[in-house]
């Protein structure tokens, strides 16, 4: 075992897969001789050679298109979008031609490609640089969507997205990558502080896409969370001494369903916390499918805590952030005090 921060355990995850699998590509802007602007993928290029970890155009769009052949071809492209706010302009590819290959094609044809992209704020991007964009991959069929919360799933989770034969969007939360650019400038007491190291594996390992994972049992209320948020609930529920059991789904589409709705049953509270925006936000699924599933052991309404309804700040960024307050307030009003 060695210790890692999530990036590290990222640039791990793809020197295993690229030294596991021959067909294994790696390729964006800046990922090759730079190493990629956060060096997720620092030193791939001289390992593996640049026809194997090669830089692109500045070209979402195409980035994917060119990923979309390579995976019909038999290979297992990796392409990296440099911040989940650029990944628009590959939006048509991805939901038109990606998500779709698998079922026009009748099985006749697979899309085993992986779309990494650094996501959320915390680490004064602005507007253009911190945005969390999953819930408009969520709504997509055909796709896979994740995003990890420490280094130990990022490894694991990067592998099995590499490895599935279906299209995977890998969320990194960029707070959360521990590198050279992220100290804790600007983090208040309603902030979650620091950036999570932890024992990863060096040799090939998985985790399962698909499944969740209790990461503090409880019983007075069920706290949904994802990425950065699982350690800012963690903190909000150490901070007030509740009995809160946290759940880091770590895998929004297919999420699981199951270890939500035994949870929820059990504790008959909920709340959610996400970072994106609030309206169409993947909370609000959430708290439909435990409508449906759980209703009749809810003990109070399910409450959420977001972003806001606006563009990303540069100079609020912290109140626009969701942080331990914010949180806490939320714990308090479904237990009602």
């Amino acid at each position: 075992m060695a210790q890692m921060s999530l990036v590290q355990a990222i640039n791990s995850a793809l020197d295993t897969e690229l030294d596991h699998d021959p067909n294994v590509l790696v390729f964006g802007e800046d990922v090759g001789y730079f190493g990629g602007v956060f060096r997720a993928t620092d030193g791939l290029q001289k390992k593996y050679g640049s026809a194997r970890v090669f830089d692109t155009p500045i070209a979402e769009g195409g980035i994917i298109a060119a990923a979309i052949g390579m995976g019909v071809n038999g290979l297992r492209p990796v392409a990296e979008i440099q911040f989940a706010d650029y990944i628009y302009p590959a939006y048509d590819q991805i939901v038109s031609e990606l998500s779709r290959l698998r079922y026009r094609s009748a099985g006749e044809f697979t899309a085993p490609v992986t779309i990494r992209t650094p996501c959320g704020g915390g680490i004064r991007g602005g507007q253009t640089h911190s945005q969390s964009p999953e819930a408009i991959f969520v709504h997509v069929p055909g796709l896979k969507v994740v995003m990890p919360s420490n280094p130990y799933d990022a490894k694991g989770l990067l592998i099995s997205a590499i490895e599935d034969n279906d299209p995977v969007i890998f969320f990194e939360p960029k707070r959360l990558y521990g590198g050279p650019f992220y100290g804790d400038h600007q983090a208040t007491s309603q902030s979650w502080r620091g950036h999570p190291k932890g024992e990863v594996p060096e040799g090939r390992y998985t985790v399962p896409i698909g499944k969740a994972e209790i990461v503090r049992p409880g019983n007075a209320l069920t706290i949904l969370a994802y990425g950065t948020m699982v350690h800012v609930s963690l903190a909000a529920v150490e901070r007030l001494g509740v009995d809160a059991e946290v759940i880091d789904l770590k895998t929004l589409l297919p999420y699981d369903m199951d270890t939500i709705a035994q949870s929820v049953t059990r504790t008959g509270r909920c709340v959610v916390v996400h970072e994106a925006p609030r309206t169409g936000g993947f909370g609000a699924e959430l708290i439909a499918e435990i409508q449906e599933e759980c209703f009749w052991s809810l003990e109070a309404p399910i409450v959420r805590v977001t972003g806001y309804d606006t563009p990303y700040p540069h100079a609020h960024e912290w109140e626009y952030f969701p942080g331990q307050g914010r949180i806490i307030e939320a714990i308090n009003r479904v237990l009602g005090n």
